[in-house]
């Protein structure tokens, strides 16, 4: 008989995006999805594009006040974004 190794699915579908070097793709997109979450509708309302570019996450803000607030609360965002992935994904916040 064989003894065959048997692993949970998510590992093993983990090990694949791993090895293919789509591990980070994916975790980056599940961080810029959970912007909306993160800050609430009242920002949101207020957020254009956004995207993630050498592990700085760009934002763009249309009110300036609310800018500057963000700006303020730079490092507790990106903490609460990179712990909703489970992964340093960004080190950082620039809005624009």
């Amino acid at each position: 008989m064989f003894k065959r190794e048997v692993k949970p699915l998510s590992e093993v579908l983990n090990q694949f995006l791993r090895r293919e070097g789509l591990e980070m793709p994916l975790l980056q997109k599940r961080l810029v999805d959970n912007w909306d979450d993160i800050v609430g509708k009242a920002v949101v309302r207020y957020t254009g594009e956004k995207f993630i570019r050498n592990q700085t996450l760009m934002v763009k803000i249309t009110n300036p006040a609310l800018r500057a607030d963000l700006s303020m609360m730079r490092s507790q965002l990106v903490k609460r974004l990179n712990d909703s992935v489970g992964s340093m994904v960004i080190t950082e916040i620039k809005f624009y």
